[in-house]
């Protein structure tokens, strides 16, 4: 580490298998605490979590999930609805994090849960 903080984007993904809120919820906030973990990280070190579901996502927002996560309330959130795109993968919620670390790009892990490695499966072992 080179002690500088620099802002980073973390990517992840996640799957779920039924279309309710606390499945919604429940797949965030695992995934959030994740790349958290694997990257170090405090609520303190997000500047921002950017949320996208796909179509058949209807439940609940993703960005309520990252909500119930101590220290999250204050992060901004945003969510939006992914591209409807032929053979894309159903029941989807991807996250693009942005963090102050000292990790160098490199050194950054991102997380693929429930299936989602097959979107990246270049980053899965990373």
């Amino acid at each position: 580490m080179n002690g500088v903080r620099e802002m980073r984007g973390i990517r992840g993904a996640t799957t779920i298998t039924e279309n309710t809120k606390e499945e919604v919820q429940q797949a965030v906030q695992e995934l959030v605490k994740e790349i958290m973990t694997k990257n170090a990280l405090q609520p303190e070190d997000i500047g921002a979590a950017i949320f996208s579901a796909t179509e058949d996502i209807t439940a609940a927002f993703p960005a309520s999930g990252v909500r119930k996560i101590q220290g999250m309330e204050l992060v901004p959130v945003f969510d939006t609805r992914q591209m409807d795109v032929d053979h894309a993968l159903p029941m989807c919620i991807r996250v693009l994090l942005l963090a102050e670390t000292e990790k160098p790009q490199r050194e950054i892990n991102h997380v693929y849960l429930c299936g989602a490695e097959v979107l990246r499966p270049d980053l899965v072992n990373h």
